[in-house]
């Protein structure tokens, strides 16, 4: 009879809106001794869209492995602001900084008060522009649909996205994805997903209202995104030439199930170019989920 290991994971509520809403991510502490394979097995049994696994590390003060029910991705946003909010509720993180290794490198963590927020990279952008009609037809959308002279891009502060603008939050509401052809895209340019948004909010102190939607991960739409809102705050400065460098990017309202979230994005900027930039949010201790796998 083989033996069993028993994990259990934590669940929170990630990107939270007023204490309300949020993206839930599991947290799994002690994570050392697990393989990849227990893993990815405990990221689908758990089966919400992240799960992060905490361990020690030569580099950085925690290392983190983020997995999806059926792959491990680079990083995961929200993931992230949980697994912090969590270290410092209990106690473990101290310190109003802090650090993660992940499996491309080293970034900072910046913890005040129940926010949490992560280090993500200056933008690259990626022209699509030869694939404008089939990103259209993946969302069921039009041209007439889009913002007028603001370009479909890929934008990766760390994962990559395909942002695209669209003219009004009916529009965004409306959107019907087809999975199928969003995961062909999305292979075609090592994504995560689409990101469509629209500057017309439902709260006016709100830059920017989001959807997300990654079928070649088996997240089919989440409700925050803190790796996408960071790419969409870089491209709100670059393309609308903004002044700003905090920018508010609402998600969730229009989800079959709403969850409204709020992610904050602060830009670092000098001579008038992104460098780096921080996001993030609250997380909420929502429940504890006891699994066994073998060993």
């Amino acid at each position: 009879m083989s033996d069993t290991k028993k994990i259990e994971v934590q669940v929170l509520n990630a990107f939270v809106d007023n204490d309300q809403g949020g993206n839930p991510a599991g947290v799994v502490l002690n994570a050392d001794n697990l393989s990849n394979e227990n893993k990815l097995e405990i990221a689908s049994r758990v089966g919400l869209s992240e799960t992060a696994f905490v361990s020690k590390s030569n580099r950085a003060d925690f290392k983190l492995d983020f997995f999806t029910p059926n792959k491990q991705i680079a990083h995961c946003g929200h993931a992230t602001i949980a697994t912090f909010s969590y270290l410092k509720q209990l106690g473990i993180v101290k310190s109003d900084h802090s650090s993660k290794e992940t499996i491309d490198g080293v970034l900072e963590i910046l913890l005040k008060e129940d926010y949490a927020y992560m280090e993500q990279k200056a933008p690259r952008y990626i022209d699509v522009s030869h694939k404008k009609k089939d990103i259209l037809i993946a969302l069921g959308l039009d041209k007439n649909d889009l913002i007028s002279n603001k370009p479909i891009q890929v934008v990766n502060t760390g994962n990559s996205f395909m942002l695209i603008p669209v003219k009004n939050s009916t529009i965004l509401k409306n959107i019907e994805p087809n999975h199928d052809i969003i995961t062909s895209i999305s292979n075609e340019f090592d994504l995560i997903g689409f990101y469509p948004f629209t500057l017309d909010t439902k709260h006016k102190d709100r830059d920017a209202s989001s959807r997300m939607f990654g079928p070649r991960y088996n997240i089919f739409e989440e409700a925050a995104t803190g790796m996408a809102a960071g790419p969409l705050a870089c491209y709100l400065y670059d393309q609308f030439k903004s002044q700003k460098k905090k920018f508010l990017i609402e998600q969730g309202e229009y989800m079959k199930n709403p969850s409204s979230s709020l992610i904050t994005v602060d830009l670092t900027v000098k001579n008038g170019r992104i460098t780096s930039l921080m996001a993030g949010g609250k997380g909420m201790f929502k429940k504890r989920i006891n699994i066994e796998i073998n060993s």
